[in-house]
């Protein structure tokens, strides 16, 4: 069974961000996904190798439930609530991805020629997942949040280092989607 519906406007699920947002301030919590990789390894025990993730897990017991609330609704948005119309991508783009040998432009979310197991299974494509993951996660650590973290609750409590972190991502995603990514591919 699958229900098809169109994405919420931007005067719903905007409001109903800042009212998760509004609710965590006033209880004195912080939103971003980075912080629960921390707690994952705390509770795996990593606190007996490094000082960082030595603290009381159970207070990010909250924090938790909103990677588990975010595993259903990804689980729901994408087996009952997605829309099976393809995806519009202005002409110029399709036609730069279709330089690069990608096929079925616009037929699915993900590029199988990137994010396909025949693709991770190559050296090429390994290389790629491992560098990322690396990069991923080394940029969150530094920067100190990820862009959930940041961009979220950092800019919507005003921090000043939460606007530069955010800028930092979009120049990144600049600099990967025009330069780095034509040469790996």
């Amino acid at each position: 069974m699958n229900f098809i519906l169109n994405p919420w406007p931007w005067y719903v699920s905007g409001p109903l961000i800042a009212l998760v947002m509004f609710t965590l301030i006033y209880f004195g919590k912080t939103f971003g996904m980075s912080s629960n990789l921390r707690t994952f390894c705390t509770i795996a025990g990593a606190g007996k190798k490094s000082e960082f993730f030595n603290f009381k897990w159970q207070d990010q017991k909250w924090n938790l439930m909103v990677v588990l609330g975010t595993v259903i609704g990804g689980f729901i948005a994408h087996f009952f609530l997605s829309n099976e119309t393809n995806i519009l991508l202005n002409p110029q783009t399709v036609e730069k991805l279709q330089t690069f040998d990608f096929e079925n432009i616009g037929k699915t979310l993900l590029p199988m020629e990137i994010y396909g197991w025949e693709a991770v299974s190559t050296l090429k494509g390994f290389s790629i997942l491992v560098i990322g993951g690396f990069l991923v996660g080394f940029g969150t650590r530094y920067a100190g949040g990820c862009t959930s973290g940041h961009a979220i609750t950092g800019l919507s409590t005003l921090q000043t280092p939460s606007l530069i972190a955010v800028i930092g991502f979009f120049i990144g995603g600049l600099i990967m989607t025009h330069l780095i990514i034509p040469l790996i591919f």
